[in-house]
């Protein structure tokens, strides 16, 4: 069987899995965002935080709720790697430097998992398991919970409230993200990944003399990692070390753990705005920008350009010979569509224009289908954006699920769509003029301005990918890429329940003979247009000056 073969073949079964998982989690997750009854369990943490899980908020008290149990986090894992020195099971590891600590925190709670650092060699079994792992569940809940006050703001009308901020971050916690991750982390210790609380000891001979490696509760971590679309690695080579992911089939498990919820929370959308066709419509958009950018990385990849290529069958250099070009490629189209940032190969080693893919991913806004709920938001300011196109096309206000979108309504989409270009083409434009960031590129010339323009793409977008050649462990670049990833996850999020805020206020439009029908294709195509200008318009200038050059020159 040809590689190419192998490769669409483990595409089709991962379509079949998500189709088959997207009507059951999808309803689920609408009746856990529904619900008014709460377990035993929750009722502990209520109490516990003095939260009154029936009590409404609007979108100023959501945001606070959003905001400072963000801060709290940031804070608690800050002074966890402060003292790490001082906590048990630190495996003799010291505490960790400010700005590193700073850029950890921030990275995190932020949902980014950024690491300019070595998992194995920096960090103990307690800030690993109490620390980074407990954020993987709680920033992607966070980002769950906002997508959820924004789908209220469609479906209610007549009043500001977008439901509990509390209720929704504990809902999506223990109903959600915990049960799966349970049944996900049996699957890859029965794979092969390890799950223990071991020391550092020897493993082998290696160059002529021994390699040490310490274990860790590595696959409960990882499982969180990918369905949270977290990607922090418990090692540093992340999902290329066999003890995260030890074979194809892991691997296409953690793809499959990657996509599963924010495809799903189309479905979500669907019911809870009455309309299952409107999240058909959002589905479509994101299936086609996702299996086209898979495409073009696995053609991208496999082309053979010169007898080194010709012999492995493609652009193997950077890539594992257990998953090959195809494992490769739909594993770093996945993290990069979505904020994800788990690699299993290096980015940096892949074609010119394949780490172009991997970048235009992040830059499009990860709503492809984007990070667990914000791809979901994301999306839907997108489809705000687009419905105003095509108002302003047939002179007509724009309408969106029966709701007027506005002077109010598209500035703060327009604001949500500039946040993160401004930081990443700004934080990027700074770090080339000065002359000590430069020093941290591996590569001159194109290369090594991908390397830098990656690096902000990934923190302001809170992808977490690394481009693999750049040193990023320097106190300018954990101090910018730590203030790039806070300002790119929660300024945006202001946006998003401010707009939510203003649907909510709103009473229905009628439908009328001159409404645009937003669940046909032709929308979707629309959406897709929408996505792919808006998106070029910005980048592509910055693109051409890396991986576009590249890609030409080679």
């Amino acid at each position: 069987m040809s590689p190419q073969v192998a490769g669409l073949l483990q595409l089709t079964a991962l379509i079949t899995a998500l189709a088959l998982a997207y009507r059951p989690l999808g309803d689920y997750m609408a009746r856990v965002y529904s619900s008014e009854k709460n377990y035993r369990a929750e009722k502990w943490i209520y109490k516990a935080v003095g939260a009154n899980p029936a009590a409404e908020m609007r979108w100023p008290a959501y945001l606070r709720g959003v905001l400072a149990f963000s801060a709290v986090s940031v804070l608690f894992l800050y002074l966890m790697q402060r003292v790490q020195g001082s906590l048990p099971g630190s495996l003799g590891f010291s505490s960790i430097d400010p700005d590193q600590a700073f850029n950890t925190a921030a990275s995190f709670v932020a949902n980014t998992n950024w690491q300019s650092y070595y998992g194995e060699q920096a960090m103990g079994h307690v800030v690993q398991t109490g620390g980074l792992a407990v954020q993987n569940f709680l920033s992607a809940a966070v980002g769950m919970a906002v997508a959820v006050a924004l789908v209220r703001g469609f479906a209610r009308s007549r009043t500001g409230e977008l439901g509990n901020f509390w209720a929704d971050l504990v809902r999506g916690t223990v109903r959600i993200l915990l049960p799966i991750s349970v049944i996900g982390a049996i699957v890859l210790v029965a794979c092969g990944a390890i799950q223990n609380l071991s020391g550092i000891h020897e493993v082998g001979q290696f160059m002529g003399g021994t390699q040490e490696w310490n274990g860790g509760a590595v696959a409960s971590q990882e499982v969180i990692k990918e369905l949270g679309t977290n990607g922090g690695g418990y090692f540093n080579a992340n999902s290329s070390h066999p003890f995260e992911n030890p074979n194809p089939f892991s691997n296409l498990f953690e793809i499959f753990l990657i996509l599963l919820i924010p495809f799903a929370l189309t479905r979500t959308f669907g019911r809870m705005v009455g309309s299952l066709k409107q999240g058909y419509a959002i589905l479509g958009a994101m299936a086609v920008i996702w299996i086209g950018f898979t495409a073009l990385m696995m053609w991208t990849e496999f082309a053979h350009r010169g007898p080194a290529f010709e012999i492995a069958g493609g652009a193997m250099e950077g890539k594992e010979t257990r998953f090959g070009i195809a494992g490769s490629s739909i594993f770093a189209v996945a993290t990069t569509l979505t904020s994800t940032g788990a690699v299993n190969s290096f980015h940096s080693s892949y074609t010119g224009f394949g780490g172009g893919i991997t970048m235009l991913g992040m830059q499009l806004g990860e709503i492809a289908p984007g990070g667990v709920g914000s791809g979901l938001y994301g999306m839907l300011i997108m489809a705000i954006i687009a419905v105003f196109i095509a108002g302003l096309m047939v002179g007509r206000t724009p309408e969106y699920l029966g709701k007027k979108i506005g002077t109010r309504q598209i500035k703060l989409a327009a604001c949500y769509i500039l946040v993160t270009p401004a930081l990443v083409l700004g934080f990027t434009a700074v770090a080339m003029a000065l002359p000590t960031p430069a020093d941290s590129m591996t590569n001159t010339g194109a290369h090594g301005f991908s390397e830098i323009l990656y690096a902000y793409t990934s923190g302001a977008n809170n992808n977490g990918s690394a481009f693999a050649g750049l040193n990023a462990d320097t106190q300018w670049f954990n101090t910018t890429i730590g203030i790039a990833m806070l300002l790119g996850r929660f300024l945006p999020m202001v946006f998003v329940l401010a707009l939510a805020g203003s649907l909510a206020e709103q009473k229905p439009v009628p439908e009328t003979a001159g409404t645009l029908r937003t669940d046909k294709p032709l929308y979707a195509g629309l959406l897709v247009g929408t996505i792919l200008i808006i998106t070029g318009l910005t980048y592509f200038p910055a693109l051409a000056l890396g991986p576009l050059a590249e890609g030409l020159a080679s």
